[in-house]
């Protein structure tokens, strides 16, 4: 394969991710044209005042508001993607998804769990809630990869039917603790159908230690993950250390999982459908598809997240609720399609 046959996926997915940005930033209650966008963000990087934005009210908007929003759901897109390319690969099963195994709903629980307590609005403070997301996150896929085990495959069916299981559990009590919470309902619900409500640099700080270790972790760790679709013997054979491949990949797909979670809430399908759209354009190679799918998962959840905001503006719908709208009739082709033993 040439070089720029290589390079081509991560040119289109970066093209898509830079344009959706500037139109995250754009779109909001105050609408700023991308012109203007682009104009105030280099103006201010060269230290100069825009001249389309005089009294630097824009700028305030786009520094404070909606950059670090856009930040955020970036790190969340790109780690709920990569994490959906790794699960997929470790199950060696397409429908493999931190929302279908009931992951998101486990980090979910954790992150729910800590929000109990009133830890100071520090970046310390705002730290603890991925942890305890993805305590719930890495408990829940152990227990939904055991009960959906038999000998050393995962079958779909099984797959599918302990996440949903583990994740109606999760939910469940998620609502319990929400129910008997002093704090406000409204924002809660919010959270859970996938919308951010916190604003500014805070939970972008936050999450920022845990996406870095848990994202590079998870590109690194594309050869031995394409290795292991020769099954487990065979990876032996050429020297990897199966089991250690599967702790590493499945804490590092959790990690990501959960500190996505924790400030964004629990966002559907995207780990199931960009890996996918991915593997059928530039194919199944884990390390090309890891990385090329956090470029693609952040870009996509920057368009849902404007769509979002567009529909019934000025109020916001939910993210979640418009990735799940695409993800589900997409859920159903591919477990048509995984049917066919060619799929992979």
């Amino acid at each position: 394969m040439s070089k720029k046959n290589n390079l081509q996926p991560y040119v289109v997915t970066s093209l898509i991710l830079l344009i959706a940005g500037v139109l995250s930033i754009a779109v909001g209650s105050v609408f700023i044209s991308p012109r203007t966008v682009i104009d105030v963000i280099f103006s201010a990087i060269r230290g100069e005042v825009s001249t389309l934005d005089p009294n630097g009210v824009y700028l305030q908007i786009i520094t404070d508001l909606r950059i670090p929003h856009a930040v955020l759901l970036i790190l969340a897109g790109a780690a709920l993607a990569a994490s959906g390319s790794a699960y997929q690969g470790l199950f060696r099963n397409p429908l493999a998804d931190p929302y279908l195994i009931g992951v998101s709903s486990g980090a979910g629980l954790g992150a729910v769990a800590a929000m109990m307590v009133r830890w100071p609005y520090t970046p310390l403070g705002l730290m603890v809630i991925p942890a305890a997301a993805f305590a719930g996150g890495i408990i829940t896929v152990l227990i939904v990869a055991q009960l959906a085990r038999v000998g050393k495959t995962v079958p779909t069916t099984n797959l599918i039917l302990a996440g949903v299981a583990a994740s109606a559990f999760a939910s469940a009590l998620t609502s319990a603790l929400m129910i008997n919470s002093t704090g406000e309902l409204r924002r809660a619900l919010v959270w859970m159908m996938g919308g951010s409500t916190q604003t500014g640099w805070g939970p972008v700080w936050g999450i920022l230690p845990y996406m870095v270790v848990g994202l590079s972790g998870l590109v690194i760790i594309g050869h031995p993950l394409n290795v292991l679709q020769f099954g487990d013997e065979q990876a032996q054979q050429l020297g990897i250390r199966v089991q250690r491949v599967r702790w590493y990949t499945i804490g590092l797909a959790t990690l990501s999982t959960a500190a996505a979670v924790a400030y964004t809430g629990i966002i559907g399908f995207l780990g199931l459908v960009v890996p996918h759209i991915v593997r059928l354009i530039w194919g199944g190679d884990y390390r090309r598809l890891i990385p090329v799918s956090m470029l693609g998962g952040a870009g996509l959840l920057l368009i849902m997240d404007v769509i979002a905001r567009s529909v019934i503006a000025p109020q916001e719908v939910p993210v979640g609720i418009v990735t799940a709208l695409l993800g589900g009739p997409f859920f159903l082709w591919v477990l048509k399609r995984s049917k066919s033993q060619n799929y992979w």
